[in-house]
C-alpha cells in the first residue's frame, strides 16, 4: 500500500500569530510556579486545598499535574501554524503526547480530584463537566485527525486546547471574585469563610472554562463566514 505524501502548506509569519509567543511564556511560567510543590511528594506543599481524611485526594492531585502539564505545554506547539506546517511529523508525534500522556489521564484524574475537592457542590459539577467535555473534545479531535478530515480536527482541537489552558484562566477569575464579594462577607455571608470561598470556587470554576470555550466557538463560526465573504 503506497503511502499518502505530505501536503505541503504555505507557512503562516510568526507575525500573524503574535499571540503564540505570549502564549508559550504564560504556560511556561504557569508550569513554572505551579509543579515544582508537587514534585515534592509533600502534601503540605500542595497549591490545593486538599480533603481532610481523604489520603488519596494528594496522589491523584500530583499524577493530575504532572499529566497536565505535559498537555498545557505541548498544546503551545499543536497551536502554532508555522509549526505545523514545517515539522509535520513533529507535529502528529507530540499531538499523540498530547492527547496519550496528556489530556486523557489529566481528565480522567482531574474528575477524581473533583469528586474529593473541598470546595461545595458548585465546583464538583463544575470540574466534573469541565473534565468531561475536555476528554470528549480531544477523543473527537482525535479520531477525525486519524479519519484525515483535517476540518473537524483542527475545530475540535481548538476546543480542546481551550479547555486544556482553561486551568491558567480559572486563576484569573478566583482573586477577582475575592476582591468583588470581600465587602459582602459580614453580611451576606454572616463571616462564614468557607460558604464565601465555595461560592468563589463555585463562580471561577465555571466562569474559567464556559467563557474561553465559547468565545472559541464564537471564533470558529465567525471564520466560516468570513471566508464567504473574502471569496465573493
Amino acid at each position: 500500500m503506497t503511502q499518502r505524501p505530505e501536503v505541503n502548506r504555505p507557512s503562516v509569519r510568526w507575525w500573524r500569530r503574535p499571540w503564540v509567543g505570549p502564549l508559550a511564556l504564560v504556560a511556561v511560567m504557569f508550569v513554572v510556579y505551579s509543579l515544582p510543590p508537587y514534585l515534592t511528594l509533600d502534601p503540605a506543599l500542595s497549591r490545593v486545598q486538599l480533603s481532610e481524611g481523604m489520603e488519596v485526594h494528594y496522589p491523584l492531585l500530583v499524577g493530575h499535574v504532572l499529566f497536565g502539564t505535559v498537555a498545557i505545554l505541548s498544546c503551545c506547539f499543536q497551536v502554532w501554524p508555522a509549526f505545523r506546517a514545517r515539522y509535520p511529523r513533529a507535529h502528529r508525534l507530540i499531538g499523540r503526547a498530547y492527547v496519550f500522556a496528556g489530556v486523557l489521564p489529566a481528565a480522567v484524574l482531574a474528575a477524581a480530584v473533583a469528586v474529593f475537592a473541598p470546595f461545595g457542590p458548585v465546583a464538583v459539577a463544575s470540574n466534573l463537566t469541565l473534565a468531561t467535555v475536555w476528554f470528549g473534545c480531544t477523543v473527537a479531535g482525535w479520531r477525525a485527525g486519524r479519519a484525515r478530515r483535517f476540518g473537524d480536527h483542527r475545530r475540535w482541537m481548538i476546543r480542546s486546547f481551550v479547555l486544556t489552558v482553561s486551568t491558567v484562566t480559572n486563576r484569573v477569575w478566583t482573586p477577582l471574585w475575592a476582591v468583588l464579594l470581600a465587602p459582602q462577607l459580614p453580611t451576606t455571608y454572616g463571616g462564614d469563610m468557607a460558604y464565601f470561598i465555595s461560592t468563589i470556587a463555585g463562580l471561577s470554576t465555571w466562569l474559567g472554562w464556559v467563557v474561553p470555550l465559547l468565545v472559541s466557538q464564537w471564533w470558529l463560526d465567525r471564520r466560516p463566514r468570513r471566508a464567504r465573504a473574502a471569496a465573493r
